[in-house]
């Protein structure tokens, strides 16, 4: 079979762009020929998977604007679309390449489904310009959407979201991971040692640095946090996006010296920075699947998180990890500070986890 993804962004600090390269490599494994078109690339794909660069706009605002207005530019459409018509079928992931899946449909019959990773809710975002251009994505994907012949949910909180919007019949396929990357028995003395960590209570986040991911939520429960254990850290793995560099200003201010925010690490990095943490948590208001959760799991570590979204579906509440009321930043602290009291109850909790991710997430 052959199986095209397109996507935006094939890059490493894309949790889209990761899911892809795990879909596709699976597929791979399986036999198909796979091939990935992406406006952008900065990683490479998988072996024996093919990657080809539609490319856009260099300046990040432009490419905001190309995002929007590339239905427009038939020069690309004429060039790229022939190129779809011998594939059997075109997993679109987001808007605007799935303009391009759509196409392929219309004029070669080209089987479309559209592979729904969600979109952030517009009340979430810090500005009217990006509150606007979130709108502006969520119609185009939706007139698009209900022209395709199908879709795939990454969640069932998803599944519920996409069914009111377009009616399309649909089917949850939850991200797989790595299981042999992201596991237990990783030594993650290195990453403490990088950070000057020594054995202080280390709290982790990974993920975009952006007000939907409550960012500002976690470190005001983490201050509270502070107040039992003095020593403890907070380490924030992830980068701002151009512009949010006011907000993550803010953040750093919040935070003080006892939070660390380490930028962009490399997904290879990774599984070392969730083996030197004793507990991961996240204030995140808004999530389509959240791979971290998963992926702190897989390597048994106990979670936090709000229960909202999909956390239900990928975190056992009172086994794996714990759920609290959105926005409770009490609650937030409250459970941190239960998990790095009790030994025991942290390792237990990280047991849970790790067998929990591996039955049902992972890829070995």
């Amino acid at each position: 079979m052959k199986i095209a993804h397109l996507l935006p962004a094939f890059s490493a600090f894309s949790g889209i762009a990761r899911a892809v390269y795990n879909l596709a490599k699976e597929q791979r494994i399986k036999g198909s020929e796979v091939t990935i078109f992406a406006l952008e690339a900065d990683t490479n794909p998988p072996e024996g998977v093919a990657l080809e660069v539609v490319e856009m706009p260099r300046y990040p605002i432009l490419q905001k604007i190309y995002r929007v207005i590339m239905p427009l530019d038939i020069y690309r459409a004429l060039k790229w679309v022939p190129k779809l018509k011998d594939f059997d079928v075109i997993y679109g992931h987001f808007y605007p390449m799935i303009w391009l899946a759509y196409l392929a449909k219309r004029f070669y019959n080209v089987k479309f489904v559209y592979y729904d990773h969600g979109i952030p809710q517009p009340k979430l975002l810090s500005s009217f310009v990006e509150r606007t251009y979130i709108r502006v994505i969520t119609a185009l994907t939706n007139w698009t959407v209900k022209r395709a012949d199908g879709a795939v949910c990454v969640s069932q909180y998803l599944q519920q979201e996409l069914n009111k919007k377009t009616g399309l019949a649909t089917e949850v396929v939850y991200h797989k991971i790595d299981g042999s990357r992201f596991r237990r028995g990783l030594d993650g003395l290195r990453v403490r040692d990088k950070h000057n960590l020594g054995n202080r209570p280390l709290i982790l986040y990974v993920g975009r640095i952006s007000p939907h991911k409550g960012c500002h939520l976690l470190i005001g429960a983490f201050s509270l946090v502070r107040r039992q254990f003095t020593e403890a850290r907070l380490l924030m793995v992830g980068k701002y996006t151009f512009p949010l560099a006011d907000y993550y200003n803010k953040l750093t201010e919040m935070g003080g010296d006892s939070v660390i925010f380490t930028g962009y690490v490399a997904d290879e990095e990774l599984p070392f920075y969730y083996a030197a943490c004793d507990v991961y948590a996240t204030g995140t208001m808004w999530e389509g699947f959240n791979f971290p959760l998963v992926e702190a799991q897989a390597c048994g570590k106990p979670v936090v998180a709000f229960n909202l979204g999909p956390h239900p579906e990928v975190v056992r509440n009172g086994e794996t990890g714990f759920l609290v009321p959105p926005e409770d930043t009490n609650a937030l602290a409250e459970a941190m500070v239960r998990l790095l009291q009790d030994d025991k109850l942290r390792e237990q909790m990280g047991e849970n986890a790790y067998k929990m991710a591996r039955e049902r997430f992972s890829v070995i």
